[in-house]
């Protein structure tokens, strides 16, 4: 899909941002889990399992973009739920493309003043522009591949 169309040029380069770095983590997430690299020990059950963690940073990925439709009174994406941990590896790739494929529908009209001037509470409580979500979902992946590089190297 063509994305030279967006209005907000900043949003279209933390769409194309975002699907990069969900496709380096998705690669990151392969080679730790093939070279048998330890999770660490946590209550955080999103680091139970390969698998869990896994579905955590696509399940955030699918709900940043329907929190942001929601906010600006957007169709809903039509982002279908995440697979469940104990099918998802198994499921990955494809969920993946089609994720990717819906984050690039939604904000194309977003004004670059819609982008910084709206602001709204995230279902965790912190106050976001779309901008700054948009950010965010860029960032969380990244984040997650530097952990899984970390724990890799025995950091």
């Amino acid at each position: 899909m063509d994305l030279s169309f967006y209005k907000y040029r900043g949003a279209r380069a933390m769409i194309l941002l975002h699907e990069a770095e969900m496709w380096r983590f998705l690669s990151v997430w392969h080679e730790a889990k093939e070279a048998g690299t330890e999770l660490p020990e946590t209550q955080d059950s999103d680091y139970a399992s390969y698998e869990a963690l896994l579905r955590h940073v696509m399940r955030a990925s699918r709900g940043y973009m329907v929190w942001m439709c929601q906010k600006l009174d957007l169709p809903d994406p039509q982002i279908d739920p995440t697979p469940n941990a104990d099918t998802i590896e198994a499921q990955a790739d494809k969920y993946l493309k089609h994720l990717l494929d819906r984050y690039r529908k939604p904000l194309v009209n977003l004004s670059e003043e819609e982008c910084y001037a709206l602001v709204f509470k995230s279902h965790w409580g912190v106050m976001y522009s779309i901008e700054s979500m948009l950010e965010h979902a860029v960032l969380h992946p990244i984040r997650h591949s530097f952990q899984l590089e970390e724990l890799m190297k025995g950091e």
